[in-house]
């Protein structure tokens, strides 16, 4: 079997992290493109049209990568998507519609197999329920910064802010690249991962993952 190498189009260090834990060889090029969200398109559908032209744009460049691989991720509410906060006010505001609430993340993934020009893509749907966190949280943690980066204001992997509670999804989805997802996506086109990624994944993010297995047999939810 080839040993692939990925392009990942991508500037996020947290799809960087959860990449390394699959044992694949990378490199990273970010793409740049208008990321506004058309009229009446769907969190799911906005998502999955990003990360296809993320890869699209991305396999262009020159370079020795056999995949291609292009990320996008949405927190929606209501099937509202709230994006990265454009300002600490509205980083706050993110947080005070979410507190105490259930939300949906995508995360969709688009690969391309540079060796013929295939586009396969993938989606996990997560639920995520966040707690009732206090006002004096919501301005410590927005006056931290690390809100301004985040799509709807948050990390899940927050160590002081801890923003959800009793998630029984996919955690790599929501920090922004489903790894089983991913797996089961590069097997398509014939690659298997030199590591144990639900037990790699599981033991950096020291998450009992009840929903790895569901995933690589096929299933969306995440």
């Amino acid at each position: 079997m080839s040993v692939p190498l990925i392009l990942l189009a991508s500037n996020s260090p947290r799809r960087r992290v959860l990449l390394s834990w699959t044992g694949w060889a990378f490199e990273v090029r970010p793409v740049n493109l208008d990321e506004t969200q058309a009229l009446d398109e769907s969190p799911r559908d906005y998502v999955m049209r990003l990360a296809q032209e993320k890869a699209l744009a991305a396999a262009e460049f020159e370079t020795e990568a056999t995949v291609i691989l292009a990320a996008d991720t949405v927190v929606a509410l209501e099937d509202e998507v709230l994006g990265k906060p454009e300002s600490p006010e509205q980083a706050a505001e993110f947080l005070r519609r979410l507190r105490g609430r259930v939300h949906e993340v995508y995360t969709a993934i688009a690969l391309v197999d540079r060796r013929s020009g295939e586009l396969l893509t993938d989606i996990c749907r997560s639920l995520v329920p966040m707690r009732t966190y206090s006002e004096a949280e919501i301005d410590a943690y927005v006056a931290s910064g690390d809100p301004m980066d985040k799509a709807g204001a948050y990390a899940i992997q927050s160590p002081d802010f801890h923003p959800v509670t009793d998630f029984e999804g996919c955690y790599a989805s929501v920090m922004g690249l489903p790894l089983c997802h991913l797996v089961r996506t590069m097997a398509i086109l014939g690659f298997e991962p030199p590591a144990d990624v639900p037990e790699e994944c599981q033991r950096h993010l020291n998450y009992a993952c009840p929903v790895y297995r569901a995933i690589l047999e096929g299933e969306d939810e995440g």
